[in-house]
């Protein structure tokens, strides 16, 4: 469920019409609901009801806004990073530096450093290499980093291949069979405190059997590791769990997840760790944009224009993504038309034989289920600027992104002095 509903043949985000923000504000912009976020971090983290010992780590990649974090911060929610620029955002929101993993391959030197510095909570250590880097700058530090283990159990998540991540020819954790013996390697440096494990297979999962598997794998890999004689009090089980982006898609519930983690983890005697992103914030934002023109093509399908495009919300040209596309104030009527924005690619499409709303020109809309992997993603590419993101609460809304002019990005720019 969220709370953008129809009322009296207008949409409203909670108690206020899309339309005012639209005058107010401008299109393209995105709006997210604080209740829906609060609902869902509520739901997900009832549906872990049966786990005693829990972590909860929003993941900052789907949506690092930052009053979006100070939302989910309240409701006891810390940050799962990937960047020493999330990490930064996650503690600027007010998370403590406690609740905070850093996962992601590629972290550099720097992040390393600036992380222990920080006192986060965890390391995700993606390689053999990055663990010997990371012990070497904590010794120097007189620190032990908190580290768990992520291994790469050699499972299709089932899922789109540019966001599975859990692969053998993923770039992502150590080989399963590899892991012990990485694992054994690093618990011995000064400035390592191994403690866990951790794995994620891939995103907008709409099966738990894969993730099943997966947590079996590292179920045995704990065993293996106890009985050589390691420390483990902590298995990080990553994120992945998909939503519904179209309507009338059925996906697993957080209770339904909650259930398959809580039987497959029985007797692990482990503080489980969970990186929700999707499914928190995914529905609680949409994409508001505004009909340029709708194109007419003689016979043909008509190409309706709106002011949003792919530099806005990247996943329909990158994946070939679904977002359900709604008028503000649906007449009621239909027609069938190719969606697209203004950008010079013919990859700026959004849809193509889309049955929707009928819309005309100046009319707005939105695409749905756009609160996570949206404004994150966003380019300035056709020098479009960046879009602006507000958050409602209730019957108030407040800008929460400024809209972000061609302007102010190219005054970052320089013409070096030999070229007057």
């Amino acid at each position: 469920m969220d709370h953008f509903q129809l009322r009296n043949g207008e949409l409203f985000a909670e108690d206020v019409p899309l339309a005012r923000i639209a005058e107010e504000v401008g299109t393209p912009v995105y709006v997210y609901s604080r209740a829906t976020l609060e609902r869902h971090a509520q739901v997900f983290r009832d549906g872990l009801a049966a786990i005693p010992r829990k972590h909860i780590a929003f993941a900052v990649k789907s949506n690092p806004n930052l009053a979006v974090l100070r939302v989910l911060g309240r409701q006891g929610y810390g940050a799962d990073v990937v960047s020493g620029g999330e990490m930064r955002r996650a503690l600027a929101a007010g998370i403590p530096a406690k609740d905070i993993v850093f996962s992601g391959v590629g972290k550099t030197a720097r992040e390393l450093a600036d992380a222990l510095d920080a006192e986060i909570g965890q390391f995700n250590i993606e390689s053999e290499e990055e663990g010997l880097e990371l012990a070497r700058i904590a010794a120097e530090r007189g620190k032990r980093a908190a580290c768990a283990l992520r291994v790469n159990p050699d499972i299709d998540a089932g899922t789109h291949e540019k966001i599975s991540t859990g692969k053998a020819d993923n770039k992502f954790g150590v080989p399963f069979d590899l892991a012990t013996g990485i694992y054994a390697r690093l618990a011995e440096l000064p400035g390592m405190n191994m403690r866990g494990l951790a794995v994620h297979i891939g995103s907008q999962l709409s099966d738990l059997k894969p993730l099943e598997l997966a947590f079996e794998k590292v179920g045995t890999l704990l065993g293996q590791l106890r009985s050589a004689g390691h420390r483990v009090t902590h298995v990080d089980l990553g994120g992945g769990l998909g939503v519904p982006y179209k309507a009338g898609d059925v996906l697993p519930s957080p209770a339904e997840y909650g259930a398959m983690v809580a039987r497959v983890t029985q007797g692990w005697d482990v503080e489980l760790m969970f990186e929700p992103g999707r499914v928190i914030a995914g529905n609680a934002g949409v994409l508001l944009t505004r009909v340029i023109r709708v194109k007419r093509n003689g016979n043909r399908t008509p190409f309706m224009v709106v002011d949003a495009a792919m530099n806005d919300l990247a996943r329909p040209a990158l994946y070939g993504a679904w977002h359900d596309f709604d008028a503000v104030r649906p007449s009621g009527e239909r027609m069938t038309a190719h969606i697209v924005g203004p950008i010079c690619e013919t990859g700026d499409t959004f849809a193509r034989d889309r049955n929707c709303d009928a819309l005309a020109d100046g009319d707005l809309a939105v695409f749905r289920t756009a609160g996570a992997y949206g404004a994150t993603m966003a380019s300035s590419y056709n020098s479009r600027g960046f879009v602006a993101e507000v958050l409602v609460d209730g019957d108030r809304f407040a800008v929460v992104a400024d809209r972000i002019l061609p302007e102010e990005i190219y005054a970052a720019e320089r013409v070096p002095e030999w070229l007057d």
